[in-house]
């Protein structure tokens, strides 16, 4: 619809629903073009995901193949070496996705091949070793590292089920793993952040408000991660659980220092670069989308205001009828 043709609109006359129907046809038409293109590029967008996916499920079928080769080379009986191999294996698989059966077969073969002295320790140190090697793949945010602790409980509680004489033991080896292994993941970034390239930098700027507020509140994570798992479970696992929750409370003090000391260090590592940042947002709200946000913000105002106005007329329109 031209320029003109919207001329010939009395706009004046027009009910919201008539203004609604009217602007709704102006944009569908001026927007047509946009729209297409932008549906074109969803689709591409969809397909290169999907793409995407795949490439990433080959990638990880090769590294797979590719140590399963090396380990067929390597003496069955040499322990040692077997042992290095395959922890190089855990530092180069993407451990996310197969978290869960990952963890389920290290507790089953924990179980099988060590002394009943040693199960519970071993079951500790490789939780903790998985914890921190999936956690150190990605980013430190609390949706993630959640879902990474659930993943890992959920899968030890499956096996606790099935070993009722063993359960509490494979509990709270698995708990004081997870904790290890959260301490040594924040302790790592605490380390890194002096390190760290300026855009990554720039991107933990962009992020700080979350990443502080998760560092802050990593104890709490971890206690309501126990907590939801046992509200799932079985009585007798839940009653476990509980119990594990209510003494880890009293295991988490270096859990919460290393957090808020990396909090600390993250603080004054980025004040300067929080400060540029401040300035480029200050800079940023001179742009035509800033000014148009601001016009609507007002807009949006004098909506409120005029609706308020209008309730208080009616009001008082009421209490005068009502008075005569």
């Amino acid at each position: 619809m031209s320029l003109q043709e919207l001329q010939n609109i009395e706009f004046g006359k027009l009910n919201l629903h008539e203004m609604k129907d009217v602007t709704a046809d102006i944009i569908g038409n001026r927007t047509k073009k946009l729209r297409d293109e932008l549906e074109e590029i969803l689709l591409q967008k969809e397909l290169l995901e999907k793409s995407l996916e795949k490439k990433s499920h080959e990638l990880q079928e090769i590294k797979y193949a590719i140590f399963n080769d090396i380990e067929s080379l390597i003496d069955k009986d040499d322990v040692q070496t077997l042992s290095k191999l395959h922890q190089v294996k855990l530092q180069s698989i993407d451990l996310f996705d197969l978290l869960g059966e990952t963890v389920e077969g290290a507790i089953i073969t924990a179980l099988e091949k060590s002394k009943d002295s040693e199960a519970k320790e071993t079951i500790q140190e490789v939780i903790k070793e998985l914890t921190y090697q999936t956690i150190k793949e990605g980013t430190l945010n609390t949706i993630r590292v959640r879902k990474i602790l659930s993943t890992i409980l959920h899968s030890s509680i499956d096996i606790a089920e099935a070993t009722p004489n063993i359960s509490e033991e494979i509990l709270e080896a698995t708990l004081k793993g997870m904790r290890a292994g959260l301490l040594q993941s924040i302790d790592r970034f605490k380390k890194r952040l002096a390190y760290m390239p300026l855009e990554a930098k720039h991107i933990l700027i962009e992020d700080y408000d979350t990443i502080m507020e998760d560092l802050n509140q990593t104890d709490t994570l971890f206690l309501q991660v126990v907590q939801t798992q046992a509200n799932e479970s079985n009585p007798a696992i839940r009653k476990i659980l509980v119990e594990l929750n209510k003494k880890m409370h009293y295991d988490l003090e270096e859990l919460i220092y290393i957090s808020k000391e990396t909090a600390q260090v993250m603080k004054e590592r980025f004040s300067e670069l929080a400060k540029t940042a401040v300035k480029k947002a200050d800079t940023a709200l001179k742009s035509e989308t800033a000014k148009e946000a601001k016009r609507m913000g007002i807009q949006a105002w004098g909506v409120a205001k005029t609706a308020l106005n209008g309730a208080i007329k009616s009001a008082k329109n009421a209490l005068e009828q009502k008075d005569k």
